[in-house]
């Protein structure tokens, strides 16, 4: 059986052999050009070409967020469809999914912080939630307070998406060192600044040698509350303002002039103590400016007749006041003296060379803890303040009751912004932090309501009774720190 064997192996041999000679014979000599010999030079010139595209894919990793980084990757952002609108957000995620590969789906209600609390409440958050803190329903506070917020310090410390300068030198002075951005006051930063308004002291320029008048614009408050008195020479008042409320955002900015962020937590946390003592040059300051009011400003600061406050300043009577950027707007059709033009300054440092502030409103945008894409979330966050995003942002614009696509600039709180503006007016609110001038963001912290005890009421309208001279200084600031102590204790 064994010798069968072998002759069948040795005739299928023999058989493999001849059929091998047969089909390799040919009329034509066998070259190196034969396909045969081709074949095999193949296969290395494929492995390097499999080894360049693997050096290839090496580099692309080694290099910050690129185009096609993120390719196949699906980012989820939530908004809230505020006074903004859409326009802007959807015109930057067009752009950064052509930038990065990626596929960005975007939610934006008037209601978002309802849509979202489900999903979060579920495990499946948004990877980027636009919503501000102070909305309704309190979804930002709860999930600061549940510690649900990426750390985004790194983002701030990193190159800008596609540009080679760090993100935080790109801000405005102050823009991620407020409570706003740096809720634990651990120094790290988990929520991103996003789209401000300014506020400050307005003026008629045409008063000031910057517009052909006498004045020189104050840089220090003794030079502030030295105008007061040249200026009443001329029988023309320092100081008016629309109502007693709009001395929130004036003394939030000197509160930073007076103590800086340091103190301006303790304020805001109802510190008796420091409203009590670190807060005594904040009262002065307000007294001694008091004192240089236009006459008729305190029977004018109610909602009625505060237009009347406010076109003192436009018709000479006085020469500053504390506003906010939408005056042009509301005063636009308000009889002004001839010559007259809008002029838009910080508030005066405490001291020769001190840090002059001005507040802004601020909303913000986040990462949850959780998200499942926080990579591509954080390449966002940082492509939002990219030249490319903030002009896009800058060219909002909103429908009208009438129906009418009008602008609705969304600035980004970056310095230089303004070169993006076109419009004069809002090139004069946006270049406010120009020459080193910093940004005073943030605001009371939530506090259990305390029966008879209304702080704002306590801090802003006794101002009218300071004015009037009805109560001195050191009452208006013992009564705010009775309120400071109460609510404290209730907080406690």
């Amino acid at each position: 059986m064994k010798n069968w064997k072998k002759l069948i192996s040795l005739i299928l041999v023999l058989v493999l052999a001849f059929s091998l000679v047969a089909c390799g014979g040919s009329d034509e000599p066998e070259t190196a050009d034969e396909p045969a010999a081709e074949e095999p030079a193949e296969e290395p010139a494929a492995d390097e070409a499999d080894e360049e595209e693997a050096d290839t894919d090496e580099e692309a990793e080694e290099e910050p967020a690129a185009e096609g980084d993120f390719a196949g990757k699906t980012l989820r952002v939530y908004g809230l469809d505020g006074g903004y609108g859409t326009k802007g957000w959807l015109d930057v995620i067009a752009a950064f999914e052509e930038a990065t590969g990626a596929t960005v789906e975007a939610k934006f209600e008037k209601n978002i912080y309802d849509v979202a609390r489900p999903e979060i409440q579920a495990g499946s958050p948004p990877d980027v939630l636009y919503n501000s803190l102070g909305q309704e329903g309190a979804l930002t506070e709860t999930m600061i307070k549940e510690d649900m917020l990426l750390d985004l310090t790194d983002v701030f410390e990193s190159e800008v998406f596609g540009e080679d300068i760090i993100l935080k030198d790109k801000l405005i002075a102050g823009a991620v060192d407020t409570s706003l951005t740096n809720p634990y006051g651990d120094g790290k930063t988990y929520l991103a600044p996003l789209f401000y308004s300014p506020t400050g002291l307005w003026y008629n320029k045409a008063l000031f040698t910057e517009g052909g008048g006498d004045y020189e614009l104050p840089t220090t408050m003794d030079e502030f509350i030295a105008l007061g008195e040249q200026a009443a020479e001329d029988d023309i008042a320092l100081f008016t303002y629309p109502t007693t409320g709009y001395f929130d955002t004036f003394s939030f900015a000197l509160m930073h002039e007076v103590g800086g962020t340091e103190l301006f937590d303790k304020l805001m946390n109802f510190d008796p103590d420091a409203w009590a003592n670190e807060a005594t040059p904040i009262f002065e300051t307000i007294g001694s400016i008091l004192e240089y009011v236009e006459p008729n400003t305190v029977s004018q600061a109610n909602n009625e007749l505060f237009t009347n406050n406010q076109l003192a300043v436009m018709q000479n009577k006085a020469l500053f006041m504390p506003n906010g950027t939408w005056i042009i707007g509301e005063m636009a059709d308000a009889k002004a003296a001839d010559g007259f033009e809008w002029g838009f300054m910080a508030l005066p440092a405490m001291e020769d060379g001190g840090d002059r502030y001005a507040f802004s409103w601020l909303e913000q945008a986040f990462i949850p803890a959780d998200a499942a894409e926080p990579e591509l979330a954080k390449a966002f966050i940082s492509y939002l303040y990219s030249d490319e995003a903030v002009e896009l942002f800058v060219n909002n614009t909103i429908v009208n009751e009438e129906g009418e696509e009008v602008p609705s600039p969304a600035v980004q709180p970056v310095l230089g912004v303004e070169e993006f503006i076109t419009d004069e007016d809002n090139k004069l609110f946006y270049s406010i932090y120009n020459d080193g001038v910093k940004a005073a963001m943030g605001g009371f912290a939530a506090a259990p309501a305390v029966e008879g005890v209304d702080f704002q009421a306590e801090l802003f309208d006794s101002i009218n009774s300071v004015a009037s001279g009805e109560e001195t200084v050191e009452e208006w600031q013992a009564s705010v720190v009775d309120a400071a102590t109460k609510i404290s204790e209730a907080m406690e």
